[in-house]
């Protein structure tokens, strides 16, 4: 009922906010000429840019990221159309654009690929300026970007704006968690800029029960045995964190400035848990005792990154301008996971693992920008870049299995123009090649992998009438997803339990090929008044070497020769097509009903559909892609009394996935609903209650696999809890 009240609402308010911006007239009364007067929001700039780009960009601005009192930045994105959380609600996850997996979306920071081993889920909205959200590639963006872009732009200094403060705790099934952000601006002649500190104390409990039925045929016969396995884990975890981060402008003359923008990011984690097994099998029909077995986990870990971004800006005449970026950044990451059997079964193993690893990456990106006669602008840039990676592990295979040396070189080049055509159309067309080289040296020996993509790419907007604010969007673009460093020259992960189709080893494929896509975007768009805007985007990608995780049963490994074990390994498996439809609407509600109150309404839709044709149907979608996604949300401002109240309901229905013709894997549905009360005292002091996950519901989440008489399901429940924050906002 939810989903279709959802999808109902979403729809009502996307089509009668359209007819009611097509036939209310314009108001014939008087007009008193009073001078020049601009009343500009945040909300209103971030609309106004996004409608000015001629290619496809949502902006999200200061007051939307403000306004919910997000605790982290995938709250925010989560309700952004196409947008999807991987992982049980509530907890945080993997980010996703139009519901595809990993790798299919580029994560840049101020324009920037993101470092090695940085989530952006560990920033706070508090550290960010803007969220830029490109549907569709670019050619100074870079095409790595299959399901789109997401650029963040962290905070710029304000003059004359005092220190904004923020402290509050937070509770979450009896635990709780504190946190505090600061920025102040910096306000001095010629540099001007901001410092950003985030830092946490946060305790999250874990809670899930998996229940996993196998069986083993006879040749086609009945089954030789069978075995029921229920595993039962708890634990504990608490995380340390502070991030910092500057931007410092400073502005000479005749056009020269410059960027510093040091970054920090410092977190500790550990977590303290147990895992109970038991099992019940049976042999010719007969059952046998029933196993139990315990184990206690423990799990550390500690993650350093410091990063230092810089733009050098010099306009050399009133139209050209050249444009240096460079960045250096240095991560390390340690890892300790024990776990000790309690019991004297032979289901749970007492192990010791451990990781280690360095990365040391760099930037060098240079672009020139000449504003040419008849409406063009052409851009043109080169980019270099390179990451090493020195990795030590204590892994179950042999001494020396978890050392890793790797590095990755890339370089790119490109050009595009951007042609305001006449008043009704604008273009912008561009071409990109982009190279990779990663080389790495394992137990197994020497790896390499090198692939080239040219890629070309073409928007186009047009306006049907110039002065209206209505608006029909183009894109044919070609974009791609490179395999990672971890797909291919991994070390070999063995199963911390029984090797099986559902708990498989892992090793990487220094053979992958690049994914290459055929896109073609086009969004029908109205804009309204006060940063209202209503859309309709349709997608379609076209994909080849499709990589996807497959497991096969294998007896040639080089860790353990002549055994029966299943091994999950990266693959090109052929070609798929994905398609969908978005639709948004955002508008204040008194717009469209004059005698209902004043609140702003954010709703979308999302449906989405994709096929891997070499993998036999039903379900054979792309991996982790919902068949849609619908958010409905809205903010309110008491007028007697300083009060503002709002909310959003996020919602995935639950899907199946046939991954080849043995596996399928389940995801669960999501609904998450999320409130918020604001109480300003006085203009500079508030006090902000946020609920999240209001209404919790357990996860659920399956793995199937059915192939050489060999037959194994795991479905597996997460619980998840009610989130409560009480914040205090100032600004001193």
């Amino acid at each position: 009922m939810i989903y279709k009240k959802t999808v109902t609402l979403a729809l009502v308010s996307l089509t009668s906010s359209w007819s009611w911006a097509q036939t209310t007239p314009l108001p014939n009364a008087p007009v008193q000429d009073m001078g020049r007067v601009e009343i500009k929001s945040n909300r209103d700039n971030a609309t106004e840019e996004r409608r000015q780009s001629t290619a496809a960009k949502i902006v999200i601005g200061r007051e939307e990221l403000d306004k919910q009192g997000d605790g982290t930045l995938g709250e925010v994105l989560k309700r952004l159309p196409g947008v999807t959380i991987q992982g049980a609600p509530g907890r945080g996850g993997a980010i996703r654009m139009r519901g595809l997996g990993g790798g299919y979306t580029q994560i840049l920071m101020d324009g920037q690929r993101v470092p090695p081993g940085f989530s952006i889920d560990s920033l706070t909205p508090e550290m960010i300026e803007k969220i830029e959200i490109m549907r569709a590639p670019t050619a100074e963006t870079g095409a790595r970007a299959i399901a789109g872009t997401i650029n963040i732009v962290l905070r710029e200094g304000q003059k004359a704006n005092p220190d904004d403060l923020k402290v509050g705790s937070s509770f979450e099934h009896g635990h709780r968690s504190e946190g505090l952000n600061w920025i102040h601006n910096i306000n001095s002649e010629p540099m001007t800029g901001t410092f950003t500190v985030s830092a946490m104390n946060q305790w999250r409990p874990e809670d899930n029960s998996a229940l996993t039925d196998t069986e083993v045929d006879a040749i086609g016969r009945l089954p030789e045995w069978s075995s029921q396995r229920e595993r039962h884990t708890v634990n504990l975890g608490h995380r340390q964190g502070l991030n910092a981060n500057a931007r410092m402008m400073w502005r000479g003359e005749q056009g020269t400035s410059l960027v510093l923008m040091p970054f920090m990011v410092y977190s500790e984690f550990s977590s303290r848990g147990r895992t109970d097994i038991t099992e019940i099998k049976s042999i010719g029909g007969i059952s046998q005792p029933m196993s139990t077995d315990s184990a206690q986990t423990s799990n550390d870990n500690r993650f350093v990154l410091t990063r230092l971004n810089g733009q050098w800006s010099q306009r050399l005449s009133a139209d050209t301008r050249f444009e240096f970026k460079f960045g250096f950044g240095e991560s390390h990451f340690q890892s300790n996971f024990n776990q000790l059997a309690l019991g004297s079964g032979s289901l749970l193993n007492t192990l010791t693992e451990s990781q280690s690893y360095k990365d040391l990456s760099q930037t060098w990106n240079g672009k020139f920008t000449q504003v040419l006669r008849n409406g063009h602008q052409l851009v043109s840039g080169l980019e270099l870049e390179g990451v090493r990676r020195s990795e030590d592990a204590v892994a179950e295979v042999s001494d020396d299995a978890g050392n890793l040396r790797a590095s990755t070189r890339r370089w790119a080049i490109y050009t595009q123009d951007e042609w305001a055509i006449n008043p009704n159309w604008s273009a912008h067309a561009g071409l990109r090649y982009e190279n990779i080289l990663t080389e790495g040296r394992n137990d197994e020996g020497e790896k390499r992998n090198q692939s080239g993509v040219l890629t070309p790419l073409l928007h186009a907007v047009w306006k049907p009438v110039p002065q209206s604010r209505d608006q029909v969007r183009m894109s044919l673009t070609r974009s791609y997803k490179t395999p990672t460093l971890f797909n291919l020259v991994a070390r070999t992960a063995l199963s911390r339990e029984a090797n099986s189709p559902t708990r498989p080893d892992r090793i990487g494929n220094p053979g992958l090929k690049p994914e290459l896509a055929t896109g073609i975007d086009i969004a029908v768009e109205r804009y309204l008044s006060d940063g209202g805007v209503l859309s309709a985007n349709i997608f379609r990608r076209n994909i080849s070497d499709l990589i996807r995780y497959v497991t096969t049963e294998r007896y040639d490994t080089v860790w353990a020769p002549g055994q029966r074990r299943f091994v999950s390994s990266p693959q090109n498996v052929g070609e798929a097509i994905t398609q969908g439809l978005e639709l948004e609407a955002k508008f204040r509600l008194d717009q469209v009903w004059s005698t209902v109150p004043a609140i702003d309404v954010r709703s979308n839709l999302s449906f989405f559909n994709s096929r891997v044709l070499d993998v036999m149907g039903p379900n054979n979608r792309l991996d982790q892609q919902p068949k849609m996604t619908a958010n409905f949300g809205g903010d309110y401002r008491i007028r007697s009394i300083p009060l503002t109240l709002g909310g959003n309901v996020n919602f995935n229905p639950d899907y199946t996935t046939r991954r080849t013709e043995e596996q399928w894997v389940y995801q669960g549905s999501k609904r998450v609903v999320d409130v918020y009360g604001l109480w300003k005292f006085n203009p500079a002091t508030a006090m902000r209650v946020t609920a999240s996950n209001l209404v919790p519901r357990d996860y659920l989440t399956g793995t199937v696999y059915m192939g050489n008489g060999f037959s194994e399901t795991v479905n597996t429940n997460t619980r998840n809890w009610q989130n409560v924050q009480v914040r205090l906002e100032m600004k001193i």
